[in-house]
């Protein structure tokens, strides 16, 4: 069985009687019948508040406001009728309803939006990943496979079989990793890879089948060889470089999602790099007043602008 990945982003919205917004799957999707909330995958490149927004437009007739990160998570989901295991990583906003009419999805992977109140559901078939968002029980999932696809691909963003060539998307969990001095960790970026030369936040792609707080804590380990404690997450972004090199001169269209959150060492030791030949060639504990005298990445210079 062959092993995929996809990354989506999922709205979580509310009216003002409290009920919870959530679609039918359709018989297109892989779940026909199930409930779950309002999103889906990603376009290339697509940043995930604005491909959460285009989704749920396209599911709903919705528009609406991002007011809060909810959750990051990531589950497998067997699509044998595929010969498919697919690693889906997950990212779910609050959101507020600015405009818009409730209307139906023709022609797509649901059929139906829905108004649900709190009592009910419980008593909704919903899928897997929305049962445990929600803190429901989590159901059985029997579903008959729709047809199987006849091209070999990556997966789009509306779930079918798609021919790429050079394009890379992929989720990353990366940390503001502070000791009890107030210390922050960082790692340096080896030649050859993009960065090269510049300390960057300790963190990197999530495995197959992975978590991203475990990833996280499996990546500033291998970095720096320092243990940590996942505190809060901070935000979701992303980083689209359609010109991208790879470590062996390799041309990349490179889409990658970041989540980032606070971690917390209580017992710091010197760091060192216990994965060799990796994109990591250092690591070092910085004071904040040592922050503005090295070479920072963009995404490290944003996360410890407050530091600075």
């Amino acid at each position: 069985m062959e092993k995929r990945r996809r990354i989506g982003a999922y709205g979580i919205a509310r009216d003002e009687q409290g009920r919870l917004l959530l679609v039918r799957s359709s018989a297109r999707s892989n779940h026909p019948g199930r409930w779950f909330l309002p999103g889906g995958g990603l376009n290339h490149g697509e940043e995930p508040a604005a491909g959460l927004a285009r989704e749920f437009l396209e599911e709903t007739g919705l528009t609406v406001r991002v007011t809060g990160l909810h959750a990051v998570s990531s589950d497998l989901v067997d699509m044998p009728w595929r010969g498919v295991l697919l690693h889906h990583d997950r990212v779910v906003y609050d959101v507020e309803v600015t405009g818009g009419e409730l209307t139906v999805e023709t022609d797509g992977t649901s059929d139906l939006p829905a108004w649900v109140e709190p009592a009910r559901l419980a008593e909704l078939p919903v899928i897997p990943f929305v049962a445990r968002t929600l803190g429901l029980p989590e159901p059985a999932v029997d579903t008959p496979p729709p047809p199987a696809a006849d091209e070999a691909g990556e997966l789009s963003a509306d779930g079918r079989l798609v021919r790429q060539t050079n394009r890379v998307m992929r989720f990353g969990a990366y940390g503001v990793v502070t000791d009890p001095a107030g210390r922050v960790l960082l790692s340096l970026t080896s030649p050859g890879y993009p960065g090269a030369g510049l300390w960057h936040l300790p963190g990197g792609g999530t495995d197959f089948g992975e978590q991203p707080q475990a990833g996280l804590l499996r990546e500033i380990y291998e970095e720096t060889g320092q243990v940590g404690r996942v505190a809060e997450l901070i935000e979701v972004g992303s980083h689209h470089n359609p010109a991208a090199v790879g470590p062996e001169g390799v041309p990349l269209d490179w889409y990658v999602v970041r989540a980032v959150f606070r971690v917390i060492v209580g017992d710091p030791t010197v760091p060192v790099v216990t994965e060799v030949s990796g994109s990591t060639c250092d690591a070092a504990w910085f004071h904040p007043s040592e922050l503005g005298g090295i070479p920072l990445t963009d995404a490290a210079t944003r996360e410890l602008r407050h530091m600075r």
